[in-house]
């Protein structure tokens, strides 16, 4: 008895007669044209069925019928890699797997995953599949043309202050040309591409800190939380008066703020001078994370950097109320993605406030 799916392939025919026929007896027949024989072709549609979890069915019906026909066609369909070659995402999957057993930071996993996946999609496009082999996608041209592509900003997925077109910074390419290697050399392959040196990144003129920095405490969006609006804009104020870090500035307490006369910050290495706004910011703050504490039983612990609402509950137990410990790094972080790409439409890292830009570098140099 002869074998058949649910869900039967199209038939080439007339628009107005339909015949179609079970998988199973096109195989069965050794899918040769003939006489009232269905034939399949590898360019048709699949016909349309409202049932979209049925989808996904009818794409592996095709491809396992494409497979099954190669001694007609001498050649792989293209939405499956040929037998004894890995497919592109089961070798990425395996290298970033290769980077946590050898211990490397999970930022760095997420960077080479976040680029290699650019890469692999940018080859399935120009490949119009919807997986190639490895081989297929480490192909000097393919590379070539996803670094040109890259370089021209074409593969961008989110805005940027100078628009969805910008061209891609250079220390962008250099990461993509290192992940491409680092993946290279996990595939034992030679061909190498040439790293560029690091070079200096974003910054924000001083100009378009201040007003960003005033939007950031003023402009806030509407359904975003109203004192971590504030904490956020005070840590990029900070950011921006210390050319410190976020981790630099994550453990510091409210005894360090000197507001009052000349004001200023104390840091682990001496005091640093703040601007009036940023005086105005952290004043702000001081007055949300004030309300905060007061709601806590006992003395105050002196985080400069709080949470602003409870903690998740853990291992059974109550939520932690904010206040009672200091804001993680991870936390400053996303609140500060989180509130940039909202007012500004694009997000921007929390360095780009430094005032350590290579025009202001150099002016120190010549002081």
């Amino acid at each position: 008895m002869k074998a058949s799916l649910p869900h039967p392939v199209r038939q080439k025919s007339d628009n107005s007669k339909k015949r179609v026929a079970p998988l199973g007896d096109v195989v069965a027949g050794g899918g040769v044209p003939g006489p009232g024989r269905t034939v399949v072709d590898r360019t048709d549609s699949i016909r349309f069925d409202p049932d979209l979890s049925r989808q996904g069915e009818r794409r592996v019906v095709w491809c396992a019928y494409g497979f099954l026909l190669l001694s007609q066609w001498n050649r792989y369909p293209s939405c499956m890699p040929a037998p004894g070659d890995r497919s592109a995402r089961e070798a990425i999957d395996d290298f970033i797997r290769h980077l946590a057993d050898r211990q490397f930071t999970i930022t760095t996993r997420r960077i080479r995953r976040h680029y290699l996946d650019e890469y692999l999609q940018h080859a399935q496009e120009a490949a119009d599949a919807i997986d190639i082999a490895v081989s297929e996608l480490m192909d000097r041209a393919r590379t070539d043309a996803w670094l040109s592509d890259a370089a021209a900003g074409k593969t961008r997925t989110r805005n940027t202050l100078r628009g969805p077109d910008a061209a891609a910074y250079s220390n962008s390419m250099r990461v993509r040309i290192d992940s491409y290697n680092a993946f290279a050399e996990f595939l034992r392959l030679s061909g190498r591409h040439d790293s560029q040196p690091p070079t200096w990144g974003y910054y924000l003129t001083p100009a378009d800190t201040e007003r960003l920095l005033h939007d950031l405490a003023v402009r806030r969006p509407v359904h975003a939380n109203a004192a971590t609006s504030l904490r956020t804009a005070a840590v990029a104020a900070l950011v921006a008066d210390t050319s410190r870090t976020v981790p630099e500035l994550a453990r510091l307490k409210t005894s360090a703020l000197h507001l009052d006369g000349e004001a200023r910050v104390e840091l682990a290495d001496g005091f640093s001078p703040l601007s009036e706004s940023t005086v105005q910011i952290l004043t702000r703050w001081l007055g949300a994370r004030g309300a905060i504490i007061a709601e806590l039983e006992g003395s105050d612990p002196g985080h400069l950097w709080i949470p602003t609402k409870p903690g998740r509950p853990r291992g059974g137990r109550e939520l932690v109320k904010p206040g009672l410990t200091r804001a993680a790094v991870r936390t400053l972080h996303a609140a500060h993605r989180s509130l940039v790409s909202q007012v500004l439409g694009t997000p921007l890292r929390p360095g780009a406030f430094r005032a350590s830009g290579p025009s202001r570098a150099r002016s120190r140099q010549g002081s």
